[in-house]
């Protein structure tokens, strides 16, 4: 496989109109220096999407600028045939976009409750109705309702977080890392929850680390590198293509060099 080029740049994506389009973003932190260089998105409804690549690729970046929260120099993001370039996030939450980071995420001193209170501040008469979605998947939060999120676990408050983000109904969901921090087997729920939140309706961007796990579960993926598409296509076809092995996933190399080796003395 090659370097993507402007015709194939969003390889694998389902026909129609996209529901989010990110079209040639430049886009940083500091004037005059740029941290996206012409990047490209696509999501299309009821799809999960993978960012992935080294660090400092922009991943996280691409994000936020997509939330608002990085001033976008060039290009355009369209939500629902709408222009919504730099608009401020909470207009954004208005319209259907949620936004969860990777770290400072929950209220620490309110409870879980109020923390998913605090997400429908802008519709509360919405609260009970929401609440009972939120807490269908994930049950444990209408158990503990009334603790304190800062004497939740990380895995918890990733929860948390995650559920406050869904409390508005968002139509796209934008998750930065959320398995960051978290043990393995916290890992591993935290990426059986992203996959249950898009089953129920919303179209999800997520952001990780953990390249391997997050090639198993989206849809379709793309690389990034130094602010850019490097690759892009459906998130198993990348997991075993050799090129984005090698550059990209570390020591996923080894792993599937082992697991090709286990086939052959099976």
């Amino acid at each position: 496989m090659t370097t993507t080029t402007v015709s194939d740049v969003h390889r694998g994506a389902p026909e129609g109109t996209p529901l989010l389009d990110a079209t040639d973003l430049y886009a940083g932190y500091l004037p005059g220096v740029d941290i996206l260089n012409g990047c490209n998105l696509v999501l299309h409804p009821g799809e999960l999407v993978g960012i992935i690549g080294p660090n400092g690729a922009g991943k996280s970046t691409l994000l936020k600028a997509l939330f608002g929260l990085v001033p976008i120099r060039q290009g355009s993001v369209v939500l629902g045939g709408d222009e919504i370039t730099n608009q401020r996030a909470d207009k954004l939450v208005r319209r259907g976009v949620g936004f969860v980071p990777q770290t400072n995420n929950v209220f620490p001193s309110l409870t879980i409750e109020e923390n998913l209170r605090m997400g429908i501040f802008q519709d509360p008469k919405r609260f009970a109705e929401r609440f009972e979605f939120v807490t269908d998947i994930f049950p444990a939060l209408g158990e503990r309702r009334r603790q304190r999120a800062g004497s939740l676990s990380g895995g918890e408050r990733q929860m948390v977080a995650m559920a406050r983000a869904l409390m508005m109904d968002p139509s796209v969901l934008l998750l930065d890392e959320p398995s960051a921090g978290l043990s393995p087997v916290r890992q591993d729920e935290a990426f059986l929850r992203t996959r249950k939140i898009n089953k129920a309706g919303v179209s999800i961007v997520i952001v990780e680390q953990n390249a391997r796990r997050c090639l198993q579960i989206c849809d379709r993926a793309y690389v990034l590198d130094q602010g850019r598409n490097a690759y892009s296509g459906p998130g198993r076809e990348l997991m075993n293509d050799p090129k984005v092995i090698e550059l990209y996933l570390g020591t996923l190399a080894a792993d599937v060099e082992a697991a090709a080796h286990d086939d052959t003395q099976g």
